[in-house]
C-alpha cells in the first residue's frame, strides 16, 4: 500500500481530506532510516516482521518461493511512499513475500509497537489501511486468477496490452528468467510462448523489450479465449 490514498473507493473523499494527517501519523512512529543496496532484501519470506518500512522512492521487486523451489515474481514496483509489511503487521505472521531493493535507496523504519499503540488511540486511521489493503487484494487476485486460468501466451499478450494502455503499479523485468517467474513458469516455456506470439506477427522484440506489432490483431487474439 501507499501512504497516499488511492483515487478510487468508497472512502476516497475522506481519505483525501485526511491524507496529510495519515502521513504525519505514520511518521510519528518512525524510529530511523537506512540505506539498502540493489539486491538487498527489505523483507524476507518466512522471517518475523520486526518493523514496517516506507520506501519514499525507488524500485523494488516482490517474490514468493514455493516448497518445490519455484519462484513467483509479482513484479517490480516504482515506489512513491509505499509501505511494506502492513499485512503481516495486522496478521502477526512471518513475512509472506520477499521484498528486494532493485537500486540503492533510502528506507524509513516504522516501529510496529508504536504503530499499534497509535492505532488504538486513533482508530479512524484504520480507514487508510482497510481501503488500501482491499484495493491491493483485488489487484493481486486479478493477477493470480489470470495466471492460473489462462495459458501463458494469453497472459503475455494481455500484460503487454495493459502496460501500453495504462500506468500499471507493477511492471516487468529486463531479464527473461525473472519475466518467466512473473508468469509462473520457466524460462524455456516463456521463450516458447513469446515465439508463438511473434510467429503470429502480434509482437516483436524492440530495444526496450517486447512490443505490440498490431494492437487490433492482439485484441482479436485475446478475444478468442473469451
Amino acid at each position: 500500500m501507499r501512504i497516499k490514498p488511492y483515487l478510487t473507493g468508497r472512502f476516497k473523499t475522506l481519505l483525501e481530506q485526511r491524507s496529510r494527517a495519515f502521513r504525519d501519523f505514520i511518521y510519528q512512529c518512525q524510529v530511523g532510516s537506512r540505506y539498502f543496496n540493489a539486491g538487498e532484501a527489505i523483507l524476507t519470506q518466512g522471517e518475523p516482521l520486526d518493523h514496517i518500512y516506507v520506501v519514499p522512492a525507488g524500485r523494488v521487486s516482490m517474490s514468493i518461493l514455493a516448497a518445490n523451489g519455484r519462484r513467483f515474481q509479482l513484479g517490480e514496483a516504482n515506489c512513491d511512499d509505499h509501505i511494506f509489511g502492513e499485512m503481516e503487521f495486522f496478521t502477526q505472521t512471518p513475512c509472506q513475500w520477499s521484498v528486494v531493493s532493485d537500486e540503492h535507496m533510502q528506507v524509513d523504519i516504522i516501529c510496529i509497537k508504536k504503530l499499534s499503540e497509535q492505532l488504538q488511540q486513533q482508530p479512524e486511521m484504520l480507514f487508510f489501511f482497510a481501503s488500501a489493503l482491499a484495493d491491493d487484494y483485488q489487484d493481486s487476485l486479478d493477477i493470480y486468477t489470470s495466471r492460473l486460468l489462462h495459458p501463458i501466451t494469453y497472459n503475455i499478450a494481455y500484460d503487454l496490452l495493459m502496460q501500453e494502455q495504462a500506468s500499471p503499479s507493477l511492471t516487468g523485468f529486463d531479464k527473461v528468467n525473472q519475466e518467466a517467474e512473473r508468469f509462473g513458469t520457466s524460462g524455456r516455456v516463456y521463450r516458447r510462448a513469446v515465439k508463438t506470439l511473434m510467429d503470429k506477427a502480434l509482437i516483436r522484440k524492440g530495444e526496450q523489450g517486447l512490443e505490440i506489432v498490431d494492437k487490433q490483431a492482439l485484441r482479436a487474439f485475446l478475444d478468442t479465449y473469451e
